[in-house]
């Protein structure tokens, strides 16, 4: 008998410690609801109803919340299988499991490089991950300079509205990132951007290389006589090697140029309507509601265990900060290094983009007060995707700020008013920048509506005639306002 019980707990004892179980799947209704709420991301006009009637739960973001908190009640917030429109994907229900199921599968060694996911479910690269230091990396006191010149030139180069111009943004952002990166040397220096930028996107080993090779080519003359005051000049100081500087260089650069052009502005469209106590607080909110990074997928090309799961060759990990963002417990991917590079871990790199857009914010409110035009934003309801490349963000004058109170066009301004002294030609500098913004707005309109995929049944067939109506509409006001610009100018 007791040799029984002894074999029983053996064979017990066995069998608490064998074979890893696989990752549970969802049942058929929940992958239906799941997969849905996916395919519902490329329909923003969804939400319109919902919204206005209230009824935040039925929202994109809402059903997708909703069924999130249920699998993780219903599953201790394992990962869970499920089956998709874009294809099938082991999916870690909190930041905090994404996190740790991608390290250790990092440690491991078997993941492949991660690519992007949109919410069209295309997949896109992503800037290879780079190891690197923060000692090594941290810039010195010279940062709030620098970003302060880029700003005060962006800031003078505003509409008479006081808008930002997105081009005239993005190349002043484009400046500093190889600035702070590369060195003064490199601040004009765009085929270095466009590289960086071209390279995660090329298809086949062969086109990667070349542009790597580009690249190699391209930073070559500026590690031979580094700045100081850049990274590659702390960098080349530290003894790091050739191509540890130009993979550096390749990540860093591309995060900066992220987190400059499209991170900054959403910060401060957010700081705009609910007021954050810091700038690092209105960037961590951006990220934490808007990770450029909003969905990952990490393919595993070798079987491996995590916490008691099998996890096999051929397995996609889905990582979704935009969507694991609004969990009940607060946690949210600010710091949580996919928002920004979709690489497991810490990120040296994400630490130092999310380091200048915090310096960005802090300088564009030191001088300005930033408000959001279009599109309009309630505070407490922020909508779920905002598109850096929709923002229109106005730079008004600060309370006793400099300044002559007059409305012009290239100068620090107050928004547009009817103010005592101001001269006719100074409206009529206004009114030319109101021109170029409404003939701005027709040629879109008539792009948007000239765009493939709106023959599909009568309702998308009227709506594109709406989109022409109302871009001939502006491109006639355009002309107008023009004449009466002219006018006033002479």
């Amino acid at each position: 008998m007791t040799s029984e019980h002894g074999d029983g707990a053996e064979h017990g004892a066995t069998t608490t410690k064998t074979a890893p179980r696989s990752p549970e799947s969802v049942r058929a209704l929940e992958n239906a609801v799941f997969s849905a709420a996916m395919f519902a991301q490329r329909l923003p006009w969804t939400d319109t109803a919902a919204r206005a009637l209230g009824l935040d739960a039925l929202t994109r973001e809402g059903v997708r919340r909703t069924l999130l908190d249920h699998l993780r009640r219903t599953r201790s917030g394992r990962p869970v299988r499920l089956r998709t429109p874009f294809g099938n994907f082991l999916v870690p229900l909190a930041p905090a499991a994404s996190e740790a199921l991608l390290l250790r599968a990092e440690e491991e060694g078997v993941l492949e490089p991660v690519a992007g996911l949109t919410d069209a479910g295309d997949r896109y690269g992503l800037s290879p991950h780079t190891e690197l230091t923060w000692e090594v990396i941290a810039p010195g006191d010279e940062l709030a300079a620098l970003v302060a010149r880029d700003v005060d030139e962006a800031v003078a180069g505003r509409r008479g509205d006081g808008t930002l111009e997105p081009q005239a943004w993005g190349e002043a952002m484009g400046r500093l990132g190889r600035r702070l990166v590369v060195g003064e040397p490199a601040a004009e220096d765009t085929l270095l951007s466009e590289i960086v930028a071209r390279t995660p996107a090329a298809r086949g080993r062969g086109a990667r290389a070349e542009l790597t090779a580009a690249l190699r080519r391209r930073t070559a003359g500026y590690l031979e006589s580094p700045d100081p005051a850049s990274l590659v000049g702390r960098l080349v100081g530290a003894g790091a090697s050739a191509d540890t500087v130009v993979a550096a260089v390749a990540h860093v650069l591309a995060l900066v140029a992220e987190a400059a052009t499209s991170t900054t502005l959403q910060a401060l469209a957010l700081y705009a309507v609910e007021a954050a106590e810091t700038p690092e607080e209105a960037v961590d909110r951006a990220l934490r509601h808007y990770p450029p990074v909003a969905a990952a997928v990490h393919r595993v090309k070798a079987p491996f265990v995590w916490e008691g799961l099998a996890i096999g060759a051929g397995t996609e990990i889905l990582c979704a900060p935009g969507w694991l963002s609004r969990a009940k417990d607060g946690a949210g991917p600010g710091v949580w290094p996919s928002a920004l590079c979709g690489g497991p871990g810490t990120c040296a790199a994400t630490r130092f983009a999310v380091l200048v857009a915090a310096e960005l914010v802090r300088a564009v409110t030191g001088v300005s007060r930033p408000s959001v035009v279009h599109p309009k934003l309630t505070a407490g309801r922020l909508p779920a995707t905002l598109d850096a490349r929709s923002l229109l963000v106005s730079l008004g004058e600060l309370p006793g700020g400099r300044g002559d109170r007059r409305v012009t066009v290239g100068r620090p301004a107050a928004l547009p008013t009817a103010v005592r002294g101001c001269t006719p030609a100074s409206y009529g500098a206004l009114a030319q920048a109101s021109a170029e913004r409404l003939a701005a707005h027709a040629e879109s309109l008539a792009v948007c509506a000239g765009a493939e995929g709106w023959n599909r049944d009568e309702a998308e067939e009227r709506f594109r005639m709406v989109l022409l109506d109302h871009a001939q509409r502006c491109a006639r006001a355009a002309d107008g306002v023009r004449q009466a610009a002219n006018r006033l100018a002479d």
